[in-house]
């Protein structure tokens, strides 16, 4: 076994047995999804997002998540407040850019954001983390658009990573994740996942949470990354015949039932250095 999934296996037991608090700062189509997604893998989750108490609940936090999918003036501010917040106690900071490049304000907002914000992990689709080099991307709402399925990932992952000095976790057909240094290639999941709204969301509560027990963001992202995977590989065994409302309980099922043995057995992560 390497060591990198090795230390995934070790990060899936110990989530269980520390049950990190998360703060995630997310939107409202998929609030619940994340809230539930959290709690299943063995974390607690919290969904705070007025200005009025989010420093205080980041202060009790392990983790931090910042979901730009549904934004408002209001949860802007909370966002980069509770960011500011969570750098001071060396919280870590998960950034999701849902759809940046369909619109001006989402643009804006991610730069405010990044310019703000010291990010450990960002996490979006092809399109979302194109768009952050500055290359030409076409968002498609919060997927990724065809045309970009051409993209460079792994050069794109490191080059975002250096500027940002941060993991970066590119999910798609295959997932990647980089540190700038290292990255891996997941090849777990299965396509009924992008017919279910939130999965991303849902990845990105993931690896919040196993950021939320180690320092390690490399590979608990990757950790987060590959168990939305798996969990989508075993949800479609079950429930493939009965249509895409089943399969989306039966993630949430997946996630409850993993552990490190059945994370083990099913990863596909394949790691290698620049």
């Amino acid at each position: 076994m390497n060591h990198l999934i090795n230390d995934c296996t070790n990060l899936i037991y110990e989530i269980r047995e520390k049950n990190p608090l998360i703060h995630n700062i997310t939107n409202y189509v998929t609030v619940n999804d994340c809230a539930n997604a959290v709690l299943a893998i063995g974390a607690s989750p919290i969904m705070a997002d007025d200005n009025a108490e989010v420093e205080e609940i980041v202060s009790m936090s392990s983790a931090l998540v910042i979901n730009m999918g549904t934004l408002n003036q209001r949860t802007i501010a909370s966002m980069i407040m509770a960011g500011k917040k969570a750098n001071e106690l060396n919280i870590p900071v998960v950034l999701d850019p849902v759809g940046v490049g369909a619109s001006t304000l989402r643009n804006k907002t991610v730069q405010e954001i990044l310019s703000q914000v010291k990010i450990d992990v960002i996490r979006g689709n092809l399109s979302e983390i194109s768009f952050l080099t500055g290359f030409k991307a076409s968002t498609r709402g919060v997927d990724t658009a065809m045309v970009d399925e051409k993209n460079d990932a792994v050069g794109i992952a490191k080059l975002i990573s250096n500027r940002y000095s941060c993991v970066v976790g590119i999910t798609g057909k295959v997932d990647i994740i980089s540190d700038g240094i290292r990255f891996a290639k997941v090849a777990n999941g299965n396509k009924l996942l992008s017919k279910v709204t939130g999965i991303g969301c849902m990845t990105s509560a993931l690896v919040g949470s196993f950021c939320g027990v180690t320092k390690d963001y490399y590979t608990a992202t990757v950790s987060g990354i590959a168990t939305m995977g798996i969990s989508g590989e075993i949800a479609f065994e079950k429930a493939e015949a009965m249509g895409t409302g089943s399969f989306h309980v039966s993630i949430i099922d997946a996630l409850s039932n993993m552990n490190s043995t059945l994370f083990l057995e099913r990863c596909k992560i394949d790691e290698t250095k620049y």
